[in-house]
């Protein structure tokens, strides 16, 4: 089977390049499609309590639910960046 794998990479060495740029990819997009999701649920649930929506969204979330979106979108871009150039490596080949 691992002598099948390299005759392949040796064959079309930028569509395992890409396979593994798309290995990337979807993963970080869905991370920060899962992370929109989840803040616009925290928004609609604030303002179902709220009502008069004066006050920032920002300020009515915890520290710590801050911070977790924030490294979700952080690990998310970088998933997608990563993948940019791992997709870019392949052309190079």
């Amino acid at each position: 089977m691992s002598l099948h794998l390299f005759s392949l990479f040796a064959a079309h060495p930028a569509k395992l390049i890409n396979l593994l740029a798309l290995l990337f990819a979807c993963p970080g997009g869905w991370v920060l499609h899962a992370t929109r999701r989840r803040e616009q649920r925290a928004r609609a649930c604030l303002e179902a309590r709220k009502g008069d929506g004066e006050e920032r969204f920002e300020a009515l979330l915890d520290l710590a639910t801050q911070r977790m979106n924030r490294f979700f979108y952080r690990f998310g871009f970088a998933c997608l960046g990563l993948a940019l150039l791992v997709s870019w490596v392949s052309t190079q080949f």
